[in-house]
């Protein structure tokens, strides 16, 4: 259930920062024809990307089609499978938990950086970003290890 929900508000953070982008862009295309500069949409487009796609990128992984090589676990059965869908799990985890830490640095090292078009707004809250994409991916993959270790009595893995 919390799973569900954290992907759900994942996506949505997702969608409406891609929206963001898609207004931002059409704006900027329409100014430039009238002849009017708006200098911020450029950095406005640019992050709100940013979040979309590292949120985006977090619930890919939930539903384990981001980091998806298959071949071999499709020749795989039972314990074979469990145990390569384990350790490809574990690789994730180290991966997501390093986001996560290497991304807080970032964030505070960052945060008091200013835009250069919007000056009143932090850098701090575009790297915001990879910290919480490290921290829900971690929470996605140790939910499914969970799943898997209580599954591994050899029935079939979730991919």
């Amino acid at each position: 259930m919390f799973i569900k929900l954290l992907e759900r508000t994942q996506t949505t953070i997702g969608v409406l920062f891609l929206v963001a982008f898609f207004i931002t862009i059409i704006y900027q295309v329409i100014t430039r024809f009238i002849g009017v500069s708006a200098i911020w949409t450029g950095e406005v487009a640019t992050y709100s990307f940013i979040w979309a796609v590292f949120m985006g990128a977090s619930v890919m992984l939930n539903r384990r089609e981001h980091f998806k090589f298959d071949l071999l676990i499709r020749k795989l059965k039972g314990k074979g499978k469990s145990s390569l869908t384990l350790v490809n799990d574990l690789i994730i985890l180290a991966f997501s938990a390093a986001l996560t830490v290497f991304g807080w640095q970032a964030m505070i090292n960052f945060w008091d950086y200013n835009w250069v078009s919007l000056p009143q707004l932090k850098m701090g809250y575009v790297w915001l970003s990879v910290p919480l994409m490290g921290l829900t991916m971690s929470i996605y993959t140790l939910a499914h290890i969970f799943r898997n270790v209580k599954n591994f009595s050899g029935e079939e893995v979730e991919q």
